[in-house]
């Protein structure tokens, strides 16, 4: 859960960027660690939105920047996609956007819209581009955090995360669930590797220090085993037969309801 005075900050910033920028922001949700469901007490908040110009923004023959950024600091991460680029991403079943989809942290949820891209999410889902998106995440960070006989413990969070959610794509499932707790209560069976997984967790959310430590045998053999059966794998690119024309009517629906 988010404090209320956290929370209230968070609504702030997104008015003033609003009121800055002269977007309507429709849609605010926390990424990362907190969304994932293992955030430390330190942990920074990654707040990422969606949002849309006035329509004689979009008519104009200048290519215009579509991503808006505040500079980031030790407790705040903020970010946001326009509407345009926003679904043009989510025609090509970006993961990323697809996760702060489904947050269980919302800040900001108004006109619908999100709900219609929701709506739409079986149809553009593909799995094969949420497979190798996350099979890279998880051997980008094996290389980069645990190798060796000392290991940067927290770190197994972003590497068993990326690998479970390539078995939820492999098994069918449907697009990957943004909380880490589902991922690992739905497709990890081994007991002695839930013991390992649920006691990193319990240590991590209590606060514990969990900077560098000893190698975890059952976590460690158990991602490398996995990313290296994965990437042995064919995967059969399935492309979405949805038509575009569905996210085009949400775009112009959009600019129909925010600004008339």
């Amino acid at each position: 859960m988010i404090e209320p005075t956290i929370r209230k900050k968070i609504e702030g910033l997104i008015a003033e960027i609003e009121a800055e920028k002269n977007v309507n922001i429709f849609y605010a949700c926390e990424s990362g660690s907190r969304a994932w469901g293992f955030p430390s007490t330190d942990s920074d908040y990654d707040v990422r939105f969606l949002y849309v110009h006035p329509t004689d923004w979009y008519l104009s023959i200048n290519e215009r920047r579509d991503v808006i950024e505040r500079p980031i600091d030790e407790m705040m991460d903020i970010s946001g996609w326009d509407l345009r680029k926003a679904l043009g991403l989510y025609r090509k079943s970006n993961p990323p956007l697809m996760e702060w989809l489904q947050s269980p942290i919302v800040y900001k949820d108004t006109h619908g819209i999100a709900d219609k891209m929701r709506d739409l999410l079986p149809q553009f889902y593909s799995p094969i581009a949420c497979m190798y998106h996350y099979l890279s995440m998880a051997e980008g960070n094996v290389k980069d955090y645990v190798r060796g006989g000392e290991v940067r413990t927290k770190k197994y969070f972003y590497i068993l995360r990326p690998v479970l959610a390539c078995q939820w794509v492999e098994a069918e499932l449907g697009a990957v669930p943004t909380e880490f707790e589902i991922l690992v209560d739905t497709l990890v069976k081994d007991a002695a590797l839930k013991r390992a997984i649920d006691d990193l967790l319990a240590r991590k959310k209590a606060g514990e220090e969990l900077s560098r430590g000893p190698r975890i045998p059952v976590i460690s053999e158990f991602v490398e085993s996995e990313i290296e059966r994965l990437r042995a794998q064919q995967f059969y690119n399935k492309k979405p037969k949805a038509d575009i024309e569905l996210l085009n009517v949400v775009f112009r629906d959009t600019l129909k309801e925010v600004w008339g």
